[in-house]
């Protein structure tokens, strides 16, 4: 029988455990954590324009990579030179969910060769000879003796068939706790903590095909997210050690309001002791891809344009309203054919088709998103002709409120597709919105400056975020299985500043100074420690608190 997680015959569904019981009598169900599970339905059970029984929030979302040397900038050179710390994250984990690595770079080799990574969940290879893991119940785990024995092979992947085509993990994980290579004048920030990776499997072609995404899209969705985040929390669990869990990635999907099933996961892990986990802020800031506007009493209707590029046939837009607000929307196409929709309902959805163009949109008006009480509009376009869009909203109940609208994230869409009247602020990703863990956006070391394109805050609940900026322009990171090069985005600046928390977890867990440190008190650590400068007022939408500077950290502690 084929893996239904692999199989495209299913959808991978996100299910509250509350309603479990509800779903058909043998419908597969894995258990994630005590508030949400993950349920495989059978496709042609899903109304794609409807959604039939599900709920918005129940489609797992779609995640793009944050990261196309500085360790002197956020203080972590000091504190490996200064002998009362002598800091290299000895006995700490690192968790590294992402693309993969390449196990044989000798960034994560010990100076014997032998591997520094402790196992290897990879998602896309199938092994019918492995034992079925029902906690993890697709995919290939790897051991550290097996990686071990690969290595002392001419040809390691015939062993351990485990890679990374894309790169981006080994670059993250190299940033974060690459060992010291002085002839290539390279070092991680913890280059002695040991990883533990999950690569991630793309996202399947059904679910693409949901969201109206393009089937070559490079991109992750949320249940294997979820699934490889348990895989990792348990290890760490098992080996009770400190972790450091490294997010690298994000989507503009969602409310970005700290309310999605994984910023909810990563919040509550946020909470237990001796673990901490740093997520990028995305590199949305930049993009256009943000929209919002003030809807306001005695104004009955307003409007926002959007251009279409010309490659980007197939995308979904989504809008955003508070609870006491509701609007009708009307859409002109850049042929000047309108569409009208109607009031809101709940599960409303209607299916749109043009005259003068091939052009179809599938628009669900759902009153309420069942995390969060809000009322969303989703547009999903296919086909979708290029040019200039207008979309008129309706304010029904004559309110005063916000609206906000956010395309894709990353490369699900070009940069030919952005709002005309874009607003950079809110454009902080999920889950770099969950209020919990370490946000980190991204400055330039050689300029000072913020970088363009990292994420804007706060949240749409005004929550802070980003929390902290970190280098995150041009860093030196493995490529390949023995070179390297250089990674820019604020995913690489959330794996320089897990390196540095990786420090800290250090001092506090593993050398007894604090044991039972959460990651939540490790923000407030980092928070205080953190570089600012006296004409600047924090926290703020580009910088939140600061930069950060972990040898600042143990400054504020001693004074």
């Amino acid at each position: 029988m084929a893996n239904k997680f692999i199989s495209e015959d299913y959808m991978d569904i996100i299910i509250p455990n509350r309603l479990v019981d509800t779903l058909e009598s043998g419908t597969s169900v894995t258990y994630v954590n005590s508030k949400h599970s993950i349920a495989n339905i059978p496709r042609d059970r899903i109304d794609f324009c409807t959604l039939g029984i599900f709920n918005y929030s129940n489609f797992p979302s779609l995640f793009t990579l944050d990261a196309s040397i500085a360790l002197e900038q956020i203080g972590v050179n000091k504190i490996q030179t200064n002998p009362n710390f002598s800091l290299f994250g000895t006995g700490t984990l690192i968790g590294i969910l992402d693309s993969g690595i390449n196990y044989q770079h000798p960034a994560f080799l010990y100076s014997d060769k032998s591997t520094r990574i402790y196992t290897i969940w990879d998602q896309t290879i199938t092994d019918e000879n492995a034992p079925v893991n029902e906690d993890f119940p697709y995919g290939t785990i790897y051991s550290r003796e097996e990686i071990n024995r690969a290595l002392k092979v001419p040809n390691p992947l015939e062993v351990v068939p485990t890679d990374d085509e894309i790169g981006h993990g080994t670059a993250i994980a190299g940033i974060a706790a690459g060992s010291i290579d002085e002839s290539n004048n390279f070092a991680g920030a913890a280059p002695l903590s040991e990883f533990v990776v999950v690569k991630m499997k793309q996202a399947k072609t059904v679910t693409k095909q949901f969201f109206s995404v393009p089937e070559n899209a490079i991109c992750y969705q949320e249940t294997d997210v979820m699934l490889g985040i348990k895989f990792i929390e348990s290890i760490a669990r098992e080996l009770n050690r400190p972790l450091v869990l490294c997010i690298a990635f994000g989507t503009s999907q969602g409310p970005h309001d700290s309310l999605g099933s994984t910023s909810t996961y990563l919040g509550n892990i946020t909470s237990l002791p001796k673990t901490c986990v740093v997520v990028s802020a995305g590199n949305e800031g930049n993009s256009q891809r943000h929209f919002s506007d003030n809807i306001r009493t005695g104004i009955p209707y307003a409007e926002f344009e959007l251009v279409v590029g010309a490659n980007d046939k197939d995308f979904f837009m989504e809008i955003w309203l508070e609870p006491i607000q509701r609007i009708s929307l009307e859409i002109t196409s850049p042929s000047g054919e309108k569409i009208s929709n109607t009031n809101p309902a709940i599960r409303q959805s209607r299916r749109y088709s043009f005259v003068f163009s091939p052009t179809v949109i599938c628009i669900n008006n759902i009153a309420t998103v069942s995390e969060t009480g809000t009322q969303l509009v989703w547009l999903r376009f296919e086909n979708a002709q290029s040019g200039q869009w207008r979309f008129r909203y309706n304010n029904i109940d004559n309110t005063t409120s916000v609206i906000n609208v956010w395309l894709p994230s990353g490369d699900l869409i070009s940069t030919n597709t952005h709002f005309l009247l874009a607003d950079p602020e809110t454009t902080v990703t999920s889950p770099g919105d969950s209020v919990a863990p370490v946000t980190i956006g991204s400055y330039n070391t050689l300029e000072g400056g913020i970088s363009y394109f990292s994420g804007i805050g706060y949240t749409r609940k005004g929550e802070v975020k980003p929390d902290l900026a970190a280098p995150g322009t041009d860093l030196i990171a493995p490529s390949g299985n023995t070179g390297y090069s250089v990674a820019t985005g604020t995913g690489a600046a959330a794996a320089i500043t897990s390196g540095a928390v990786a420090l800290l977890m250090e001092w506090a867990v593993v050398r007894g100074n604090y044991t039972t440190i959460t990651g939540r008190e490790v923000k407030t650590l980092l928070i205080r420690g953190a570089s600012r400068d006296p004409n600047v007022e924090y926290p703020n939408r580009f910088w939140g608190y600061g930069k950060v500077d972990i040898y600042g950290v143990f400054e504020k502690l001693i004074i």
